[in-house]
């Protein structure tokens, strides 16, 4: 029997952490890339003022006429804003320093919060068959953030496996618990996943028992590694899978979306 909570059409997962330096952006395109190897379509809305994702997946500043600037303020149609990429089944909504200004822009709007909820909920959205659509998020709890709660079924959150990395847990969950019980009752935290892992430091295999004991299985099994190879690929406008698919770094992705994808269809069965 079908779970009813679960989306008719793509399931919309905001990566988020007010916390910059974590690995929301990286962690969005690899993840993303790892879903699409394992048969999924993918959509990855870019709503980070900084633009690293569509950097990241080599859409050059000139190449970006429409963003979700364009897309939350301008009432744009998807199909001028979705862009195609390398990746095969790997789709970008692109995003410029223009966003920047979105934040106080949005506040004149009554329906500020739910402009992206709409935007993806577009009639045009099921002719492109998405399996999933995720939005990397800007390091804030700003209205940009909260969109991106309301527009999506679930939260994942990138931690960075260092000291205080719980301490801004708190507040982010606790916008996630604001945002559930004004705007979206359906969202549910999807995970949180241990990014920049160093199996050798103490402080590291520390963080980790600590998420583990407070957070218990919303903890991925699956722990991100501090890897070189996933630090230089996006210099070379690719995912690590595509820059360097044998290493530890692009393993441990493929991980992440496999067990993604084992939680999703528990969910759904």
């Amino acid at each position: 029997m079908s779970d009813p909570s679960r989306p008719a059409g793509p399931k919309i997962i905001a990566i988020a952490n007010q916390k910059g330096g974590v690995g929301k952006t990286t962690t969005t395109i690899n993840l993303g890339a790892a879903l699409t190897e394992q048969g999924m379509k993918v959509l990855i809305v870019d709503l980070d003022p900084q633009g690293n994702a569509s950097t990241g997946l080599g859409i050059e500043p000139d190449d970006r006429q429409f963003t979700t600037y364009e897309l939350l303020l301008e009432d744009i149609d998807l199909a001028d804003v979705i862009q195609k990429t390398e990746i095969e089944r790997l789709s970008l909504i692109p995003a410029t320093v223009d966003l920047s200004s979105a934040d106080i822009e949005l506040y004149s709007n009554e329906k500020r919060s739910f402009l992206l909820h709409d935007a993806l909920r577009q009639t045009a959205i099921d002719r492109y068959g998405y399996d999933y659509i995720l939005i990397d998020c800007p390091p804030s709890l700003n209205l940009l953030t909260v969109n991106a709660m309301v527009a999506a079924h679930s939260v994942l959150v990138p931690l960075q496996s260092e000291f205080f990395a719980l301490e801004g847990l708190s507040q982010l969950m606790l916008t996630v618990r604001e945002v559930r019980q004004s705007a979206n009752p359906g969202l549910r935290i999807e995970g949180v996943v241990l990014t920049m892992y160093d199996a050798r430091n103490n402080l590291s295999q520390q963080v980790e028992a600590d998420a583990r004991a407070n957070l218990g299985d919303l903890v991925f099994e699956c722990v991100i590694p501090r890897n070189v190879r996933v630090s230089e690929a996006p210099s070379y406008a690719m995912p690590v899978l595509s820059y360097d698919s044998a290493s530890k770094g692009a393993a441990a992705y493929r991980a992440l979306a496999a067990e993604l994808l084992r939680k999703n269809t528990s969910l759904a069965a």
